[in-house]
């Protein structure tokens, strides 16, 4: 929807206060503006520019203690209280290694970020916000009433870059990638499939034989992929929730995937939202949005990885859940047992 655009920062502000009961979102959606558009305008009044980089940033969102990590896509929000430490940075890739904060980091779509202060009734709220070429959101840090407050000031005036525009410009938001499938190399793909010893060594995998993951999915079959009915992804949550079993729920975009590992305690449904209420760990899911699950099957030199994959009706991958590994299994029985319970669909053929 693009209901009469704002074109100035100006603009946008004078309507982001008359329409203050929506959320930033869905203010963004319904008027055609990107959200980092939305926090640019509020530039020199309640946000300011910082340096993108995750190797500028994470170093110093250390000092600022406990906080919460948010990573989101268009259709489930993953939502982690932890500290940040334990950087590790690569050409192409660079992670965050915390029992609490998992992060896996894509630098080339941090491409800005902001400080942002809110006047609440509650007190000033406090975040970093992160977005891509298009001004989506890749990443956000929230303080906490336990976080080292007096630490801020110091941590933004290293990042602010000295950038004090309040408009933004955005490049047009990528589709997802269609799915791809090579039909001629099925069987080489089965194959290779059944050498593999790591779950990493999947993408080189289908980049190689010109697939990618649900292109592959779709057609590789038992016993690598069993679809599943799309009520199977709620049916799973469901079934962890109180059970104890201990799972890695991967949520991402192209800048970010954030990973919980642990339990789920707490489910909640309101509308066609379900969600984990946990005190240190929240996820908000479009039970609406799925249209493609999958269980998948991936050899490793510990036993098998076993996933259960969700996709939109666009073909981008809305969550994914394993069991969670340990030092001698990439997989626990208790997982096994859940995944085998869940409704089966007609594997169709799928172009």
């Amino acid at each position: 929807m693009d209901q009469d655009r704002p074109t100035s920062a100006e603009d946008i502000r004078t309507l982001r206060a008359e329409k203050a009961s929506l959320r930033a979102r869905d203010f963004c959606d319904t008027y055609g503006l990107a959200e980092a558009q939305l926090v640019a305008a509020y530039t020199g009044q309640g946000s300011t520019r910082l340096t993108a980089h995750p190797a500028e940033l994470m170093p110093r969102i250390e000092r600022l203690g406990e906080v919460m990590a948010l990573t989101r896509n268009a259709s489930c929000v993953h939502e982690r209280v932890g500290t940040y430490g334990n950087y590790k940075s690569g050409p192409h890739a660079a992670m965050i290694l915390q029992p609490e904060i998992d992060l896996r980091l894509f630098p080339s779509h941090w491409v800005s970020a902001f400080a942002v202060e809110t006047e609440t009734d509650a007190g000033v709220k406090r975040s970093i916000q992160v977005f891509d070429a298009a001004g989506d959101a890749v990443h956000k840090i929230h303080l906490r009433d336990t976080s080292n407050h007096a630490a801020w000031a110091e941590v933004i005036a290293e990042l602010a870059n000295g950038d004090s525009s309040d408009t933004l410009e955005v490049a047009p938001r990528k589709p997802a990638e269609t799915p791809k499938v090579n039909h001629d190399k099925l069987d080489l793909l089965r194959s290779e499939w059944s050498k593999m010893t790591d779950t990493h060594q999947f993408l080189r995998l289908t980049s190689k034989l010109k697939m990618n993951r649900l292109g592959a999915y779709r057609h590789v079959g038992a016993p690598y992929v069993d679809r599943l009915d799309t009520g199977a992804v709620d049916a799973a949550l469901q079934a962890l929730a109180g059970s104890g079993t201990e799972v890695m729920l991967f949520v991402g975009n192209r800048g970010c995937i954030q990973i919980h590992g642990g339990a789920i305690e707490t489910l909640k449904a309101m509308g066609p939202w379900q969600n984990v209420m946990d005190p240190r760990f929240n996820l908000h899911l479009r039970l609406d949005h799925i249209a493609e699950v999958y269980a998948v099957s991936k050899p490793t030199q510990r036993g098998p990885a076993l996933s259960l994959e969700a996709f939109d009706a666009e073909g981008g991958i809305i969550l994914q859940i394993f069991g969670r590994r340990t030092e001698e299994l990439d997989s626990r029985p208790a997982w096994q047992e859940i995944l085998s319970a869940l409704p089966r669909t007609q594997q169709e053929e799928l172009v």
